[in-house]
């Protein structure tokens, strides 16, 4: 290999693995790399810049807008509460739900439709008594297969197209992804409504302890040396009879007392751990003799005033790698950290030096105006009120419909261009103020967009530097003994792994030129099916948490393991592999 070759694969290891540790955001990295490459002569600015002219990442940009467009006003918001309320096993009611999900997905960005409909998910099985696991990851899973069926409905498929017409072919027509994507979203459709109610386990989610009934939790109260607790009884202190609050432990230096006898004599610096209603346990602070362990986090509050919010880090969040106590929570975000969620489990440790990581929930005591005020930045996924209904939809939703459903047809009849249709879209939109200029780039993420840009410098490099045909001749050579067919298998194996590794966008950056470097090396006619499968299979993503954004957002939500992802995505992935390999051959004479 050259030397720029060398530099590149560098380059790339240095890349994902930063991707894989969330040592970097994926933008970060991604234009990192980019830099990097540029600064050592492997490629040139235009190439390392190339991103940032190619109608792929305004187009996302702008279909955010238009998804949150549609959010906002709540179009789906009738459809999908006539669906829950019909009532039906857990098979019939994800029957209901689910089409219209995969429909929508197919021409909108999908993480604010699952924002939207995680509340309404979690109202309704709490009012029930369902589990919300049954529900939140097919719920994900149905957007991520609508994704697959048209151009414009993910990021992962404008980037191929982009990548396409960077490297001097045709980009992707509206419907040309959809003589594969449509088979693997009906058949992945068929399976999740079919697998879910028997392969996914009731999962306790973080609502069941924080209900609107109880809004139990647990909180670490010191006894203040020489004050007036020092040296007197728990029944003598008033601690035995507390209304809503139950006095569990008591910690002293290296042993625990459990349970606590009322004549127990309390000393100073003893740790006490209350369990309790939010509102009764903040009352413990008024007790004289004990402060909070956490009492920076409390200060300021007027319980009677302030809300529950449930609110899942997403993998851009600055909170991930970092302490509460560290990144100083509460002054910055103005709330409580009540409760942290992480992999279907309550952490009762002290939560002032819990580090956050990708996908905790954290259940939240903030004012009221704390959901409008985060909902449409990245450091929290998805921002749910306990308890209560989701944010009155405002007007404009006949305008939106109208707006989305023209770029819709003008971008699926060739009339424009995907770009300009959406432009077009957006432009109605902000004519008719349904949204403001302010929340309209506010609805942008910014990350996901500076990542497809960057990205493709990156990609450029592999096709420069020689590094591409290098990694398609070696894979041509160990899959290719069974012809073209074996080569595809290696590449949707190959971007299926990444993608559950890094995410969907870096892994069709990263995958795309290695995908027609081994069309090249197999003769093939058309590069345009190895280039559309790996389209297909960087989106659908259904094995962990944290390959794409919407798995992430029910991680917590909906109780689950990380294995569970497993369960149902299985038989999901590989059904969306066989899939690949029948259409693909078949629509592009491989």
């Amino acid at each position: 290999m050259s030397a720029e070759a060398w530099i590149t694969i560098l380059v790339l290891v240095a890349v994902v693995y930063a991707l894989v540790r969330d040592l970097l955001a994926p933008a970060a990295a991604m234009l990192a790399g980019t830099a990097v490459l540029l600064l050592t002569g492997v490629i040139d600015a235009e190439e390392a810049f190339s991103g940032f002219s190619n109608p792929a990442p305004i187009t996302v940009a702008l279909l955010y807008i238009l998804a949150k467009a549609v959010s906002a006003t709540g179009l789906f918001e009738p459809l999908i509460d006539r669906a829950l309320q019909t009532g039906g096993s857990a098979r019939a009611t994800l029957g209901r739900v689910l089409p219209p999900v995969l429909v929508a997905s197919s021409v909108l960005n999908n993480t604010p439709i699952v924002a939207m409909m995680v509340p309404h998910f979690l109202s309704w099985t709490s009012r029930h008594g369902k589990s919300p696991s049954r529900y939140l990851m097919p719920l994900s899973f149905a957007a991520i297969l609508g994704g697959t069926v048209t151009l414009i409905g993910t990021s992962t498929n404008l980037v191929i197209s982009g990548l396409l017409a960077e490297a001097g072919y045709e980009p992707l027509s509206f419907f040309e992804i959809t003589v594969v994507g449509l088979p693997v979203a009906i058949v992945g459709l068929i399976l999740v409504i079919g697998l879910a109610p028997q392969v996914l386990p009731d999962r306790t989610s973080i609502r069941d302890d924080f209900g609107t009934a109880g809004r139990e939790f647990i909180i670490d109260m010191l006894v203040n040396e020489d004050g007036p607790l020092d040296g007197t009884t728990v029944e003598l202190g008033g601690l035995r009879n507390l209304s809503g609050v139950f006095l569990v432990e008591i910690v002293r230096a290296d042993e625990i007392v459990a349970p606590v006898r009322p004549e127990m004599v309390l000393h100073g610096a003893d740790r006490l751990r209350f369990a309790g209603r939010v509102d009764q346990v903040v009352d413990l602070m008024a007790i004289p003799g004990i402060s909070s362990t956490e009492s920076e986090q409390f200060e300021g509050f007027d319980t009677s005033r302030s809300s529950f919010f449930e609110v899942v880090v997403g993998a851009t969040s600055p909170l991930v790698g970092h302490t509460l106590k560290g990144f100083r929570f509460r002054g910055y975000y103005q709330a409580a950290v009540v409760a942290i969620h992480r992999a279907g489990q309550r952490i009762d440790a002290k939560l002032g030096d819990v580090t956050v990581r990708v996908g905790d929930t954290l259940v939240l005591l903030a004012d009221p105006g704390f959901r409008s005020r985060w909902r449409d930045r990245s450091d929290f996924l998805l921002i749910s009120p306990l308890g209560e209904v989701p944010l009155t939809p405002r007007r404009g939703g006949s305008i939106v419909a109208v707006a989305t459903i023209g770029a819709v047809l003008l971008a699926a009849t060739g009339v424009l261009p995907a770009l300009e249709a959406v432009l077009l879209g957006v432009m109605i939109i902000l004519a008719f103020r349904v949204l403001t200029p302010g929340e309209a780039k506010n609805a942008i993420d910014l990350d996901v967009i500076l990542t497809m840009a960057g990205g493709f410098g990156l990609a450029a490099a592999m096709q420069v530097s020689g590094l591409a045909e290098t990694i398609a001749a070696g894979m041509v050579d160990s899959f290719g003994s069974v012809g073209a067919i074996g080569a595809l298998l290696g590449i949707v194996l190959a971007t299926v792994v990444l993608t559950e590794l890094v995410s969907n966008t870096a892994a069709a950056l990263i995958m795309f030129p290695i995908a027609v470097s081994a069309a090249i090396e197999l003769g093939l006619d058309d590069v345009r099916g190895f280039a559309i499968a790996v389209a297909v299979a960087a989106s659908a993503s259904f094995l962990t948490p944290i390959g794409y954004q919407t798995n992430t957002m029910v991680y917590g939500p909906g109780g689950y393991r990380y294995t569970d992802y497993a369960r149902l995505g299985a038989p999901t992935s590989i059904a969306m592999v066989l899939i690949i390999l029948a259409t693909v051959p078949v629509f592009w004479g491989i």
